[in-house]
């Protein structure tokens, strides 16, 4: 047998080696499973290119209301300064996205249907209760302080890995509306707005008695009482009698004195945190004790995280909250409002 050449040999295994050592360097982080490994979590940046979601180039017009000015921005930065604003950071990531579903649907729906002539200067909407809070970056650093880099970036991803999202019935966007704790059930939308909504259903959310905004006392002069609801207690033991209740357990309807009044008109009179409230009469005073924090209609936040503290994901979350809806991109039914505004 002829001998091979030593110095053929070795060059042949040098280019071989040479040759390997590209491959082994690309296809562990082209992979789809590098990213489930250890060195995928550390190499992972929360951007859209790891959603696989495009990015809309719709931008948000939102009036300032301190400043008196119009903050224009891309939605998916404006997603991420309501959710920031609307639900605290330590929240579960996935709460977090359920929020970001909801904040996304929101602006999406009003911008398809903008309210000629109602809002200042051309905007969108404002960043106070009346549609959507909202914080830009400058504004979240001096809330959050020393926090602001963890919170901020937590935020983000959960955005980002929901980019493009909202949330449709009948293949439009929803009304999604949330609260912070609710009662132990969410509410029907009837019930308090005096329309109905198919998607907006009451269902239970035991999650809630765990909010530190479950359950609250406050206490009134019974001249305040009387004056704010208008009303005069016939006797000092008749303070007033419930007499009907809606599908989330709430006060319907309760009388007092010679007058019936609603559940909500009382909470607004009263300013109390949500129409499941009870009192009673000590003195001169009365001693009113209310459960939940809210309207109750639509996604209720502490409920939110308490599900996803029990392994629930966003998608979970919000087909709980809000019955019978889809998951859909936004693109589509943005495409045309991008032509538009252009």
């Amino acid at each position: 047998m002829k001998k091979l050449n030593p110095v053929i040999v070795a060059l042949s295994i040098l280019l071989v080696a040479a040759m390997a050592v590209p491959a082994l360097l690309v296809l562990p982080f082209s992979s789809n499973d590098q990213a489930k490994g250890k060195l995928g979590e550390q190499l992972e940046k929360p951007t859209k290119s790891n959603t696989n979601q495009p990015e809309s180039s719709i931008e948000v017009s939102v009036f300032r209301s301190n400043q008196n000015t119009v903050e224009k921005l891309p939605l998916e930065k404006y997603v991420a300064g309501v959710v920031a604003a609307e639900m605290p950071a330590d929240f579960e990531k996935e709460a977090l996205k359920a929020q970001a579903l909801s904040a996304r649907t929101f602006i999406v729906k009003k911008i398809m249907n903008p309210t000629n002539g109602t809002l200042p200067q051309n905007a969108d909407v404002t960043d106070t209760i009346q549609h959507q809070v909202y914080k830009n970056q400058q504004e979240l650093k001096g809330i959050w302080g020393k926090g602001f880099d963890w919170k901020m970036k937590k935020i983000e991803k959960a955005v980002s890995e929901t980019a493009g999202q909202i949330l449709t019935y009948n293949g439009e966007p929803i009304e999604a509306s949330f609260f912070s704790t609710s009662n132990g059930f969410t509410e029907n939308s009837e019930s308090y707005w005096n329309h109905s909504i198919p998607y907006l259903k009451s269902v239970e959310s035991p999650w809630d008695k765990n909010s530190p905004k479950f359950q609250s006392k406050k206490s009134l002069k019974l001249s305040e009482f009387e004056a704010k609801l208008g009303v005069k207690l016939n006797t000092t033991k008749d303070v007033g009698i419930i007499t009907a209740r809606t599908p989330g357990k709430r006060v319907a309807t309760v009388k007092i004195g010679n007058q019936e009044l609603t559940g909500r008109e009382v909470r607004e009179k009263l300013d109390l945190r949500s129409t499941d409230f009870s009192w009673v009469l000590k003195g001169d005073e009365i001693i009113i004790t209310t459960k939940g924090y809210g309207h109750g209609v639509g996604m209720s936040q502490y409920g939110a995280n308490g599900m996803a503290k029990e392994g629930k994901n966003y998608k979970e979350i919000v087909k709980h909250y809000y019955q019978d809806v889809e998951i859909s991109p936004s693109e589509k039914l943005l495409a045309n409002q991008t032509t538009a505004r252009k």
